[in-house]
């Protein structure tokens, strides 16, 4: 028998500090797509589990990422998801002003200071690579991004399937801890009771789970014509890529805090086409049924009388693999 990981770690302050540094600092984090940065000095901006990250195309045509900190003060260089900052990123606080490449370019006003070296103050930088045009950051890799999605490339290969450009982005937020949402990704055990509509979809056919490496595959081939059929691969830690008939999803499920999650999706569709109607309208009822049973175990979890379950050895694998790696990190 195989029981959860405790109910304690879901929400606790001092589980979400231990698992930014753990997980979040050590993995790929997806930031977005090459296609979103299509000059010099477009940039897209993201807080993955409190780290403030951005990405900008430099004049040399090359994709950078920093933290998303002045080295002054701690100012932001940018605000929002996207946008332009011309040929150079300037601090919103004090007006620094940094090269494309990260590299001080203006210490605005400041003034001569004993000591003070501009060429020790860049931008705080991160390792950038990129993989079917999406670009993901990392703080401190412990491998290649090749290594980390080659189980989900080798299945698109296999497939002949493509991630096509970038077409529509939405955001959902969600009232539990990211690891909640995470786990209820990982399973298809929960889809007849959650998700009726997929589960008449997808009746009859094989739904099967299996972990590869740093990623977990899941695929489902549904009826004639069900706009859910298709083929689900989850990245370590928290991103879902999701390839349909009709185009694709990246789904990044983004720590906000203790106990609260948003959902990061990005639509991709052929020539930058926004999904179906159909494709929205199933996506949008799924988060919803997602949300809602997500936001309730999380209630649940956090009220005292649950201290852990079971796992099923059939239905839930790749939970209990990733409760695996969790509980390691709290060991």
């Amino acid at each position: 028998m195989r029981l959860t990981l405790p109910a304690r770690f879901y929400g606790d302050p001092t589980a979400w500090s231990r698992e930014r540094d753990a997980v979040f600092r050590r993995a790929w984090l997806f930031l977005g797509h090459e296609a979103e940065l299509p000059a010099p000095g477009d940039w897209i901006a993201g807080d993955v589990a409190g780290w403030p990250l951005m990405a900008v195309r430099g004049a040399d045509g090359v994709v950078r990422a920093f933290h998303n900190v002045c080295r002054h003060r701690a100012g932001p260089l940018v605000t929002g998801f996207a946008g332009s900052c011309g040929k150079e990123l300037t601090c919103a606080y004090h007006g620094w002003r940094y090269a494309l490449d990260g590299r001080l370019r203006a210490a605005t006003g400041f003034g001569a200071e004993a000591g003070f070296d501009p060429r020790e103050f860049g931008l705080l930088s991160l390792t950038v690579e990129t993989w079917r045009g999406l670009i993901f950051a990392a703080m401190a890799p412990s491998g290649r991004l090749a290594a980390a999605v080659a189980p989900v490339e080798a299945l698109l290969v296999d497939r002949g399937l493509d991630l096509p450009a970038p077409a529509l982005r939405r955001s959902h937020e969600l009232a539990c801890d990211w690891k909640t949402y995470v786990e209820n990704y990982l399973e298809g055990y929960h889809i007849g009771a959650v998700h009726p509509e997929l589960a008449q979809e997808l009746a009859g056919t094989d739904y099967e789970v299996r972990v590869d490496g740093e990623c977990v595959i899941q695929r489902a081939v549904g009826a004639s014509g069900a706009t859910q059929a298709g083929v689900w691969g989850w990245l370590w830690p928290n991103l879902g890529i999701n390839v349909y008939a009709d185009g694709a999803m990246i789904e990044r499920m983004t720590p906000t805090g203790p106990g609260r999650t948003r959902l990061d999706y990005l639509y991709l569709g052929p020539e930058g086409r926004p999904p179906s109607d159909a494709t929205l309208a199933a996506s949008d009822r799924l988060t919803a049924e997602d949300a809602a049973i997500c936001e309730a175990v999380q209630t649940n979890l956090s009220a005292g009388a649950y201290e852990a379950g079971v796992l099923s050895g059939r239905h839930e694998a790749a939970v209990g693999w990733f409760q695996d790696r969790i509980g390691g990190i709290h060991a």
